[in-house]
């Protein structure tokens, strides 16, 4: 999320809503989310939303293009102009408002346009908004606050050195062995684990087949750093699925969950330990993972571990 003051002179904004994009307008929009990254230091969209760009229409996402154009370019022909911002909308959630996240191109920053983009998701919200701003810049605090928003929720990412990792043996309960993922025979199985685990996080527990499929689609995927501890009679009762960020040196916890009914004995622990293991086994310096600043006993575990906050991500929502 970005914040903005006022339109440059001699320019008219533009604000298109599209429930799916064309290719051309894809690599427009990741265009735009790159050169913002270069500057911020991070995505201002997550990978959610960026996956979600992708493959057509998707059931409740709406994507809002701003395009900025000179007076005389309809004359010309030029009817979209240049694309300065954007800003995706979720509606999936049955209770939670919808959620949204948005960027400014960083040469158009400074010209209102964070705010007309932010002003389109209330309306299109029915004023029921939740807005992530990545990083938690002043700028996007700023805006949460010219658009009335409070924040309400505080996104951890932590980190720690992998170089001369020393961790205690992983110590399994009786009768649980761990293996590798199999696509296509363990998607199933673990989508149901994966919405029991999360049940309670409105973006993780609501994981679809379609979803899954997308991961496993991206170049990063592994299935050998994706962990399933599993009974003996074959059922799944957690998971550790690494990822790795091979440009920036980093191996990720990308998902940790453990069934409700196998929680309390343990098995987290050992399934963090055998993710980093196998991390640190890439060769690669540093692991990071994301954590909910208000999961106290989640956030002692890693910190128990080794890791320590690098950066916040914040999330802001209308007054309910």
């Amino acid at each position: 999320m970005t914040s903005d003051d006022f339109a440059r002179p001699g320019r008219t904004r533009s604000l298109q809503t599209y429930t799916a994009l064309s290719p051309g307008q894809v690599e427009a929009v990741l265009a735009l989310l790159d050169e913002a990254a270069r500057t911020d230091g991070q995505q201002a969209v997550s990978e959610q939303g960026r996956l979600q760009l992708r493959g057509g229409e998707r059931a409740g996402v709406t994507h809002l293009l701003l395009f900025l154009t000179r007076e005389a370019s309809e004359s010309e022909g030029g009817r979209d102009g240049e694309l300065v911002g954007y800003a995706q909308l979720e509606d999936t959630d049955p209770v939670e408002p919808p959620a949204a996240e948005l960027v400014v191109h960083p040469s158009h920053r400074g010209q209102g346009h964070g705010r007309a983009l932010g002003s389109a998701l209330l309306a299109a919200s029915g004023k029921r908004l939740r807005v992530w701003a990545h990083g938690g810049h002043s700028a996007a605090r700023h805006l949460a606050q010219v658009l009335g928003l409070t924040l309400f929720r505080e996104l951890r990412q932590m980190r720690r050195p992998l170089a001369g990792l020393e961790l205690p043996d992983p110590e399994l309960p009786e009768g649980v062995t761990v293996r590798a993922f199999v696509p296509g025979r363990d998607d199933a199985a673990w989508l149901a684990l994966n919405a029991a685990a999360f049940a309670h996080h409105p973006e993780q527990g609501a994981l679809t087949q379609r979803d899954l499929d997308d991961r496993k689609a991206e170049p990063w995927f592994d299935p050998e750093g994706f962990f399933l501890a599993e009974r003996e009679d074959g059922g799944l009762v957690g998971f550790h699925w690494t990822k790795v960020h091979r440009a920036e040196g980093l191996g990720e916890v990308y998902v940790l969950g453990v069934s409700p009914q196998a929680q309390g004995g343990g098995l987290g622990k050992s399934l963090t330990t055998i993710g980093l293991r196998y991390l640190a086994g890439q060769g690669l310096p540093t692991a990071m993972l994301y954590v909910d600043a208000d999961n106290k006993a989640a956030v002692a575990v890693y910190e128990r571990l080794g890791f320590l906050t690098h950066e916040t991500d914040l999330m802001y929502r209308t007054e309910t």
